[in-house]
């Protein structure tokens, strides 16, 4: 039975097996929410529609969306063992919590007195064979661009301009993929050309996440019908520019215009100016890899979604950072940007990352179990993303804290996928550190 709390939150308690009560607590975690992202041509209703997963060789994947894998398997995982008769373990809490992707607003609701465990086991980490100790913090970061609009000339015609077909994926785990960005894509086009064409900028629409890299964007813009060819070609020759510098990660991006009846009103010439240099201006990736843990990032930063009203257009952003002072460098970064570009700049949503901790207890009876199940050890890892273990450090500053699960490949996009092999490792791991958690001191 579950007991939901102030924030939405999902607790429930299990009394450990017998002659396991000795032991110290702990409490599975997992989130019950998941990125809503499909294809551009897919019709579904997150809300309403099911997922339509299928069987792809030694994967689980989903049609034409998310799968949700992120983190249904480990919410799965921590409800099977609620519902187990014979899974040996101490005193246990089941924690599901809502909006990780979001906002983590069930995470920051967490009070101090609502777990009684010493231990607590994050599910929510994406590679068999690595154990998380600590991971980023973050902020969301948006500029605004209020902007007027004026008449669309008579004789021009408008082109709707479209990059889609990148792979996407999570702006933490895979920003260091080199992955293209929909957004500065299509931001770079219009810098480098929209003066030369003519081109007066009606709307611009990119991503649907700031915390997933995005694969589609698209612009509509209008420019002197005699024009139009000289557009057509350089956005073909833009598309080759772009194959020659991405093509080894972005197999299949793809450029291309579509012709449009009249558009409405288009920004005026100073604004959009304003718009196009602000986007292009905008840092976004890596921002600088960590000096103390080798191979990962430190500091990054995500240009996640663009959207056009009549009267503003907003860009969203997502920084991370495994230091404080790194977050704030780039938050003065992106202040710096909307400041030069009149646009105001506003900050939200701050989390704190999860300090590795080389004396975990919990750390070191995963290494052990482990090794004794397959031979090997795990790779001891700290992650460029947000897990809701640096939240829960807040309220229960001494709880001893892991993270781990199976494999889950280009979790935030519609190309999700689950290694089936590694479900059930993950579950013998579980199981295994569960029946071995030490008696209470």
């Amino acid at each position: 039975m579950f007991v939901v709390m102030k924030s939405a939150t999902y607790l429930s308690k299990k009394p450990a097996t017998p002659g396991m009560e000795n032991r110290k607590g702990v409490v599975l975690q997992a989130h019950i929410d998941m990125v809503p992202q499909k294809n551009e041509e897919t019709e579904h209703n997150f809300e309403t529609d099911p997922i339509k997963p299928y069987i792809d060789g030694e994967w689980v994947t989903a049609e034409g969306t998310t799968l949700g894998a992120d983190n249904g398997m480990g919410m799965a995982a921590c409800l099977a063992v609620l519902a187990s008769k014979d899974i040996e373990h101490g005193p246990l809490e089941v924690l599901l919590t809502i909006d990780e992707e979001a906002g983590m607003t069930g995470a920051f609701g967490l009070q101090a007195g609502w777990l009684e465990g010493e231990i607590l086991l994050n599910t929510d980490s994406e590679q068999e064979g690595e154990v998380y100790m600590g991971c980023a913090g973050g902020v969301d970061g948006a500029l605004t661009l209020d902007i007027t609009r004026e008449a669309l000339p008579a004789d021009y015609q408008s082109v709707k301009l479209v990059v889609k077909g990148l792979k996407g994926g999570h702006s933490g785990c895979d920003i260091h993929t080199g992955r293209g960005n929909a957004n500065k894509i299509l931001g770079r086009f219009l810098f480098g050309h929209a003066q030369e064409l003519g081109l007066r900028l009606t709307s611009f629409t990119g991503g649907s996440l700031r915390n997933a890299i995005p694969r589609e964007a698209s612009a509509i813009v209008s420019l002197p019908a005699a024009n139009v060819d000289q557009l057509n070609a350089l956005f073909a020759h833009f598309k080759d520019v772009l194959v020659a510098e991405l093509g080894r990660v972005e197999t299949d991006i793809n450029l291309f215009t579509e012709s449009l009846d009249a558009a409405e009103d288009i920004l005026v010439e100073a604004d959009q100016i304003r718009f196009i240099n602000m986007l292009n201006a905008c840092p976004n990736g890596v921002i600088r890899m960590s000096d103390d843990i080798e191979g990962v990032v430190e500091t990054s930063l995500n240009v996640g979604v663009i959207t056009t009203e009549a009267d503003k257009i907003t860009v969203l952003c997502l920084i991370r950072s495994l230091i404080d002072s790194g977050r704030s460098n780039v938050e003065g970064m992106l202040k710096a940007v909307g400041s030069l570009a009149g646009a105001n700049c506003a900050f939200g949503g701050a989390y704190p990352g999860w300090k590795p901790d080389a004396d975990s207890e919990v750390m070191h009876l995963f290494r052990e179990t482990y090794e004794n199940i397959y031979g090997r050890v795990p790779n001891i890892m700290v992650i460029h993303a947000g897990l809701e273990c640096g939240l829960f450090k807040e309220p229960y500053p001494e709880m001893d804290m892991i993270s781990f699960g199976p494999t889950i490949k280009f979790p935030h996009s519609p190309d999700e996928k689950v290694q089936i092999e590694t479900v059930a490792l993950f579950w013998e791991q579980m199981v295994a550190i569960l029946k071995n958690i030490p008696v209470k001191a």
